[in-house]
């Protein structure tokens, strides 16, 4: 089963397969599946053409993949256009939702691990 050009995994149920979409997630599969009157535990080889048709149309009417990624690219550069706060932590590359960055955000600082002692030798003991 093809939506939008995306082979959905055929040993997957119907509502993980559909997370495979960019901006499909798990709540809003079983609402497509629920909108086009679908049952949530098939599996995309066991559907219908009507079935698959009917799942495709609800697909359609979403924003995702493409059109969605373009939309969250410009919503960035907007905020690093206008010098907010949010956007020059997106151009830094640090965590821009007012996270600690002292001991976390390994992820997003890059995992370059400076490990921190007392900052004094210890003595030879007798």
């Amino acid at each position: 089963m093809r939506i939008l050009g995306i082979t959905l995994p055929e040993e997957k149920r119907l509502e993980i397969g559909l997370t495979v979409l960019y901006g499909i997630g798990r709540p809003l599969a079983k609402t497509i599946l629920k909108e086009a009157k679908v049952e949530v535990g098939l599996k995309p080889k066991d559907v219908t053409v009507d079935q698959e048709n009917a799942i495709r149309k609800i697909v359609e009417g979403y924003k995702i993949e493409g059109d969605l990624k373009r939309e969250v690219a410009g919503n960035i550069k907007r905020l690093k256009d206008i010098k907010a706060y949010r956007g020059t932590r997106h151009a830094r590359g640090l965590p821009s939702k007012g996270q600690r960055t002292k001991t976390n955000s390994r992820t997003r600082r890059g995992n370059v691990r400076k490990t921190m002692g007392t900052g004094r030798k210890v003595a030879d003991k007798k």
